[in-house]
């Protein structure tokens, strides 16, 4: 059942359908012929699939074997559009507020740059990447294997701005993000509002970003600030950063209290379900796709362990029959980065699935399938992640 929807409403609730229960058209169809929006203009159109404003994928023979996913070709995943560009015309003068220290103060992005820096490379993943493999069709946006990238974001460590306000206030539980799209008049902010709590135990690892591969983060990609979690999934990673708190408790904000749990297929979301947070190991087969040659292959993908390092990946070129050992190729970009990783083999003629099955450096293997979710988060099954290729 499709609802009538106000035009001028329809451009926000396209990335927010899943939250408010609406059936938007264009939100889970895949469309190659959909322009790109004018946001995201800069992006390689050949590279992306557009299943709505708010949502890109990558294509699968997109990512090459390039370690680092280019700002052009990287997924796009808005829960709310993206505010007015004005935000990025002064980005030094952002503020974001700093609640939950014993000084909380506000402090614009060029004080921000003032108060330390660092680098981390990782995997940026929304969490319903994968979610069209699942059998019971969740709704949502059908990815594949593209709401996926490895990018490297410079920033201010958040434990050195905890630090210089005074450290954390007392019973402090969370580290809570406030992003800073604008919420029309007609709609219920909480209901709406992009606002993610995670635990404080990450305080050391949580990145205040203002670049992206290098240069200042997008607006569609959450710049001016953005609150970064390495090993956690993408709506954690808060864009347009306007507030960040260490709390007692997790946010009241829909997204937190109902969206983005792991829960039994057919229940009814709440905070008692476990949130979306740590991202499991995985990994994905790039080329080749659809046909090739028999004789000689090169078999490319890439590999994560999300929270740890990833320490080994295997292919099978039968569906899982027999299995060998690849070989990373390429620097180790930290415990948060995917690792290239290729396979010398030889396809004789006819069907082959080619699969790829990822270890993390605590021994968490892969699985052929995961455990059924009811909204399709978290997919990082073998099986379905592969490619079925015709030799001639």
């Amino acid at each position: 059942m499709t609802e009538k929807i106000d035009l001028r409403r329809r451009y926000l609730l396209a990335g927010t359908a899943a939250a408010t229960g609406l059936a938007v058209s264009g939100v889970t169809v895949s469309a190659q012929d959909k322009p790109l929006p004018d946001y995201v203009s800069f992006k390689k159109p050949d590279a992306l699939i557009v299943h709505s404003n708010n949502t890109i994928e990558t294509r699968r023979d997109a990512f090459g074997t390039s370690l680092i996913t280019p700002e052009d070709k990287l997924y796009i995943r808005n829960n709310v559009s993206p505010p007015d560009a004005s935000i990025v015309a002064d980005r030094d003068a952002w503020e974001v507020s700093i609640e939950g220290v014993a000084e909380p103060r506000a402090l614009t992005v060029g004080q921000l740059k003032s108060m330390g820096l660092d680098t981390v490379a990782m995997v940026l993943q929304c969490s319903g990447n994968g979610r069209a493999f699942f059998d019971h069709n969740p709704s949502g946006t059908q990815w594949k294997v593209g709401a996926a990238g490895n990018v490297i974001w410079t920033g201010v460590p958040l434990r050195k701005v905890v630090d210089a306000l005074g450290g954390p206030a007392e019973g402090m539980k969370f580290i809570t993000g406030t992003g800073g799209e604008t919420i029309p008049a007609d709609l219920k902010e909480r209901d709406v509002v992009v606002e993610r709590s995670v635990p404080i135990d990450v305080l050391d690892t949580v990145l205040l970003a203002w670049d992206l591969n290098g240069e200042p983060v997008s607006l569609a990609h959450g710049g001016p600030l953005r609150m970064i979690v390495p090993g956690y999934t993408g709506v954690n990673n808060v864009k347009y950063l306007k507030r960040l708190a260490l709390t007692a408790q997790e946010s009241d904000a829909r997204i937190q209290q109902s969206r983005y749990r792991l829960l039994p297929v057919g229940e009814k979301a709440g905070p008692q379900h476990p949130s979306v947070w740590a991202m499991p190991v995985k990994s994905f087969v790039t080329a080749p796709l659809d046909v090739a040659r028999a004789g000689a292959v090169q078999v490319t993908g890439f590999a994560f362990g999300g929270i740890n390092p990833v320490q080994s990946v295997e292919v099978s070129t039968d569906g899982g029959k027999n299995w060998q050992k690849a070989e990373f190729i390429g620097p180790d970009l930290g415990r948060y980065a995917w690792r290239s990783f290729a396979l010398s083999t030889d396809l004789q003629p006819g069907t082959h699935l080619i699969v790829s099955r990822a270890t993390d450096s605590e021994g968490n293997v892969q699985p052929k399938e995961p455990e059924p979710n009811n909204s399709g988060y978290n997919h990082n099954g073998w099986r379905d992640h592969g490619v079925e290729v015709a030799v001639s």
